[in-house]
This record gives structure tokens, C-alpha cells and sequence, in this order.
């Protein structure tokens, strides 16, 4: 039993029913490399997968490696990846990353968290996706989807990302520490809303200690649910 008063048993009985409901779980942000998925997760933050997946393309393709990204032109860099929003910062934290990956890793991503977080714009949530998504080491990425479906259901009653990780680490077996986290996700795009949620379209509605969150008919949460969409 956890701190917020729910059991291992209850959250694999979420989990089955989430990977009932999106059985085609992945991670939705375009890649081919630890390199381009660290670069397209730094361009996430403040901005949707489908604008950041329409960048990538061009941007992969004009810094394929470490060392082209530490000796790019910061203007250049900047108008390529304007679409993300906050181009500035993301640019300079691209930029950083590609020259520390070269001074410290040889120009290669490393597979730590502790080397992860120490460059440039990259938080202990990026870490995570790397790690998980692109070097298959079992990771929990606690975005605000997250955070907010894990309070709804009872698994966790913090705020603070870290401790939410802490949490559902102590509820979720590690081997699926990340298909869980892009489940978590995909509910919170598709179904379980910031702002009225699909209640009564949610596979876990009769479980769910938060429903009536949002509207509860079927027919009206219905219009609310957004399948097949990567916001």
C-alpha cells in the first residue's frame, strides 16, 4: 500500500486497462537516435509532439551529429527551430548540449540520468525519455499529463515532480516503468483533460476515484475525447 492509500494490485488493474484502451502506445515524438530524440524532447517543452515532429525533419537533418549542432550559427539554429516557440533559449540549450556532448561523451548521448541532467536545458523529465525511449533503461518521465492523471487516480497526492516519480516507482514493477509512463500520457492527451475531462467516455470510470471530474454522459464526454490525435 502507498502513502496515498493505493495498492500495487489496484494500479496493474489501471494499467491492464489502459494498455487494453491504447494498444498501439508509443512514444509520439519523431526519431531515430538518442541524439535527435534528446534535440525534439528539448523543442517539447511549451509545445505540442505534432509541431515539434513538423521541425525535426529540417533540423535532423541540417545538425545530424553532436559536433554539427556545438559549431552551428545560434541565429541559424534559431529561425530552423521558431516554430517550437521560446526559440531563443531552446537554441542556446541545442547549442550548449551539442558542445558539452563533445567536450565530456565523446559526441555521443550519454545513458545516465546524472550525466543527462547536467546539460544544458535538459531536466530530470527529458533524462527520462531519453533513457527510456532510446536506450530501453525502464524510466518514469513525470510530465504534467503525468503528474495529473497519477493525482486523479490515488497513485500519488504530490506536486512535485521527483516525488510523483518516487511514488509511482514504489507502485509500478520497473520493467514497466516506461510503457506506463507513455499510458499515463496518452490517457492525459486523449481522455483525462486539464479541462474537462472525457468521464464518461474513460475506460476507468468506474474505478477512478477523481470521475465526475468532467462530464459524465456518455454522449457528451464522447465529443471530448481526442483519438488518434499527438497534442
Amino acid at each position: 500500500m502507498s502513502e496515498s492509500g493505493v495498492s500495487v494490485r489496484q494500479v496493474s488493474t489501471v494499467v491492464q486497462a489502459l494498455g487494453q484502451q491504447y494498444p498501439g502506445v508509443r512514444c509520439e515524438l519523431d526519431f531515430t537516435s538518442p541524439l535527435e530524440l534528446l534535440m525534439a524532447t528539448v523543442l517539447s517543452a511549451q509545445c505540442t509532439d505534432v509541431k515539434v515532429n513538423e521541425v525535426t525533419p529540417r533540423l535532423f537533418a541540417r545538425y545530424p551529429t553532436a559536433e554539427s549542432l556545438a559549431s552551428s550559427v545560434l541565429a541559424e539554429l534559431e529561425e530552423v527551430i521558431r516554430p517550437t516557440g521560446f526559440f531563443r533559449q531552446k537554441a542556446a540549450a541545442l547549442k550548449g548540449i551539442g558542445q558539452d556532448l563533445c567536450e565530456q561523451f565523446g559526441g555521443e548521448v550519454p545513458d545516465s540520468l546524472e550525466d543527462l541532467v547536467a546539460l544544458p536545458g535538459v531536466g530530470r523529465k527529458t533524462a527520462n525519455v531519453v533513457l527510456g525511449e532510446a536506450f530501453g533503461i525502464p524510466s518514469i518521465a513525470v510530465d504534467t499529463h503525468v503528474l495529473r492523471v497519477a493525482r486523479r487516480l490515488g497513485w500519488t497526492t504530490q506536486t512535485d515532480p521527483v516525488k510523483v516519480e518516487r511514488d509511482l516507482m514504489a507502485l509500478i514493477p520497473k520493467a514497466q516503468w516506461t510503457k506506463v509512463s507513455q499510458l499515463v500520457i496518452w490517457h492525459g492527451r486523449r481522455r483525462c483533460h486539464a479541462r474537462r475531462p472525457a468521464c464518461g467516455a474513460c475506460t476507468l470510470a468506474t474505478s477512478c476515484p477523481s470521475f465526475g471530474e468532467g462530464p459524465t454522459d456518455p454522449s457528451d464526454a464522447s465529443g471530448l475525447v481526442r483519438a488518434g490525435v499527438r497534442p
